[in-house]
C-alpha cells in the first residue's frame, strides 16, 4: 500500500501477495488510489461501436469457445460485402464512431481478401475507426500468405487498418494455452504481433481472459508481460479483462464469481502503472458488476456493442444502450463522456 501511494512500482511478488491476501475492499481502494492519479477528474468514458465477425470459420476451434464452425456446418458463413455495409451503416446512423471487426481463423482467406475488406470499409467510410484483426488473425494471415508478420501489417496499414484489438491473449502463459487452445499461437508470437504494430505506429488494446484453468501466479505473470511491453512500446491504448464464459463450449466449467472478477479488475489496475485505460466488462459480468467495477480501478465502461456474438455463443446475451450506460455511470457519481477507439471526447453527458 505505502509502496503504491509513494508512487514506486511494486513487483510481481508484491502483486502476487496484494492479490492473494488483501481484503477485497482494501484492494478496491489501493486500485482507486491509482485510477485517481491517473485519472483526477470524474470523468468515465465509453465508445458506441460494433462488432462484426466476417467469419465464424476457424481451424483453431479453442476449447473455450462456442463460436467457431467448421466449414462443411450449415451455419457456417463468411461476410458479404453487402451485409457487412448494412451493418456498417446501421452502425454510424446510432452515432457508432467505429467497428470492431475479428473472426476465426479461415483455412483459404488470403492476405488480399482482409486488405480489400479494410480497404472498401475506408473508401466508403472515410472517418470511420477501424479497429480489426487481433494477434491470431495477423499470424494466420502471415502464414497462410507466407508473408513476414511485418509485411502483412504493413498492407493492411496502408489499406486502412487504424488499430487493433487484443483478442487472443486468454491468459499469456503457454501451459494455459496448451490446455485451452493448443491449435493457437504462443504467448511469445501474441506479444511479438504487438510489438511490431506498436513499431509502425499502430496501437493496440490487450486483453485477459480468465477462469480456465490459470492460477494466481500466471494471472499476475500475464500483466507483468503487458506491462513490460508497455514500457518498451508504450502502445497499448488499454487493457480489458474478462470472465471465460463455459456456456457451449467444450472446456467447460464455472463462471468467474462478481467478486473474483473485481479483484482482478483491480489488481490490474494497480500492476499496470504504465497503461492509461482500464476497462469494464459488462458483457460477460453485466451492467451493473460493470457499475461496480468504476469503484474498482475501470476509468472506462467498455462498448455500447450494437452487436457481439462470441459471448452470446455461449448463452450470456447482456444488453445495453447508450441511455442505460449514461445512467449507471451518473448513479456511480461519475461523469459520462462518448469517445472515440483512440480515448478523445465525442460528447459529455
Amino acid at each position: 500500500m505505502e509502496r503504491m501511494i509513494t508512487n514506486r512500482r511494486i513487483t510481481k511478488s508484491d502483486a502476487l501477495n496484494i492479490f492473494l491476501k488483501e481484503d477485497l475492499h482494501k484492494l478496491g481502494r489501493m486500485a482507486m488510489e491509482v485510477r485517481w492519479r491517473m485519472h483526477p477528474e470524474r470523468k468515465v468514458t465509453f465508445l458506441v461501436d460494433r462488432n462484426i465477425n466476417y467469419t465464424n470459420i476457424c481451424i483453431s476451434q479453442c476449447k473455450f469457445c462456442a463460436f467457431y464452425r467448421s466449414r462443411g456446418d450449415s451455419d457456417a458463413y463468411v461476410i458479404s460485402m453487402e451485409e457487412l455495409f448494412r451493418k456498417i451503416d446501421e452502425t454510424v446512423s446510432l452515432g457508432g464512431t467505429g467497428i470492431l471487426m475479428q473472426g476465426g481463423l479461415h483455412p483459404e482467406l488470403p492476405v488480399s481478401f482482409y486488405e480489400n475488406l479494410i480497404r472498401e470499409i475506408k473508401k466508403r467510410y472515410p472517418a470511420l475507426h477501424i479497429h480489426a484483426l487481433s494477434p491470431p488473425e495477423i499470424i494466420h494471415i502471415s502464414r497462410i500468405s507466407g508473408m513476414k508478420v511485418i509485411d502483412v501489417l504493413m498492407m493492411l496499414k496502408q489499406a486502412g487498418l487504424d488499430s487493433i484489438p487484443g483478442g487472443g491473449a486468454e491468459i499469456l502463459s503457454d501451459r494455459v494455452r496448451r490446455i485451452i487452445s493448443p491449435r493457437k499461437i504462443k504467448t511469445e508470437e501474441w506479444i511479438e504481433v504487438m510489438r511490431e504494430a506498436h513499431r509502425i505506429g499502430i496501437p493496440t488494446s490487450a486483453t485477459m481472459m480468465f477462469g480456465t484453468v490459470e492460477n494466481a501466479e500466471e494471472i499476475i505473470e500475464h500483466l507483468d508481460l503487458i506491462r513490460n511491453l508497455q514500457d518498451e512500446t508504450g502502445g497499448f491504448i488499454s487493457f480489458i479483462p474478462w470472465s471465460y464464459q463455459p456456456g457451449g463450449t467444450k472446456l467447460g466449467g464455472l463462471s468467474a464469481t462478481g467478486i473474483e472478477y473485481l479483484r482482478i479488475l483491480a489488481i490490474s489496475r494497480i500492476y499496470l502503472d504504465n497503461l492509461v485505460n482500464i476497462q469494464a466488462s459488462w458483457v460477460t459480468q453485466g451492467t451493473k458488476m460493470a457499475q461496480m467495477a468504476l469503484l474498482f480501478g475501470a476509468n472506462d465502461f467498455g462498448s455500447i456493442m450494437l452487436e457481439e456474438n462470441v459471448v452470446a455463443a455461449t448463452g450470456v446475451r447482456n444488453r445495453t444502450t447508450v441511455e442505460e450506460v449514461v445512467r449507471l455511470i451518473r448513479d456511480a457519481n461519475f461523469i459520462p463522456v462518448q469517445r472515440t477507439h483512440l480515448y478523445a471526447p465525442v460528447r459529455v453527458f
